[in-house]
């Protein structure tokens, strides 16, 4: 899973001793952005109805050539040309349905955002002192403000580390910027997710590496209750607003 990964606040401390102004400008803000994404989400799903209407009149379309071809009636020429504008439907339809899913994924990830705010408010988080950096968790989602300034140049070091433990790839479902970090507005060419949950042996190996290094990232248990989405790791820095 296209997967984004924002934070509201300017670190921990700051964030458990915003003034009520700033928190409602925060909410103000998130509620914003989760319109956009339904928004866009919406303008996506009715694309993808019309794509999928394309695409059965197109496969209908090439079955009934399929016959003339086998009749000598129409030469395999147009038959081949029908079969690759097919093919362009079919990819144009998989693009709309990932932005589906990010914007799920985007959504999900900030209604995650303000339950965390909400626990911060209500009751400490807990820390957990490490080598570097600090981590704080709750029950939906974890973070690790890790000291290095990681970038993209740095994921073939993950890649092999990730491989050489586990024998494949590590499962990324997003590398740096995206459409739809684009139309929301959100500066993610410095991040990557993770189609991995936090708890799983893969997720906690790579979440113990990701200390080790002193790589800042965010991981997210689940779902959020009323949105469908599933978990995942952002490694590199909070994504914040583009400028």
């Amino acid at each position: 899973m296209l997967a984004l990964a924002l934070f509201i606040g300017c670190g921990l401390a700051s964030a458990q001793t915003a003034s009520t102004t700033t928190q409602k400008k925060s909410n103000s803000s998130s509620a914003n952005l989760i319109q956009a994404a339904n928004q866009y989400k919406a303008a996506s799903k009715e694309l993808l109805t019309m794509q999928e209407n394309e695409v059965s009149k197109a496969v209908a379309k090439l079955e009934e050539l399929r016959v003339l071809v086998s009749e000598g009636l129409v030469a395999k020429a147009e038959l081949e040309a029908e079969q690759q504008k097919l093919e362009a439907l079919r990819v144009k339809l998989q693009a709309t349905q990932k932005q589906i899913t990010d914007s799920d994924n985007m959504i999900a990830e900030i209604a995650a955002e303000q339950e965390l705010a909400k626990n911060q408010a209500a009751k400490p988080v807990k820390l957990i002192a490490k080598q570097y950096g600090t981590f704080s968790t709750t029950a939906t989602m974890l973070r690790y403000n890790g000291p290095v300034a990681w970038s993209l140049g740095g994921l073939d070091v993950i890649q092999s580390f990730f491989s050489g433990k586990f024998g494949h790839l590590l499962p990324t479902s997003a590398v740096g910027q995206s459409a739809t970090h684009n139309r929301l507005g959100y500066d993610h060419h410095n991040a990557v997710d993770v189609a991995l949950h936090p708890d799983s042996a893969e997720g906690r190996a790579l979440i113990s590496y990701l200390q080790s290094q002193g790589i800042p990232f965010l991981a997210f248990r689940g779902a959020i209750p009323g949105v469908a989405t599933g978990p995942h790791i952002h490694i590199g820095s909070p994504s914040h607003r583009l400028s």
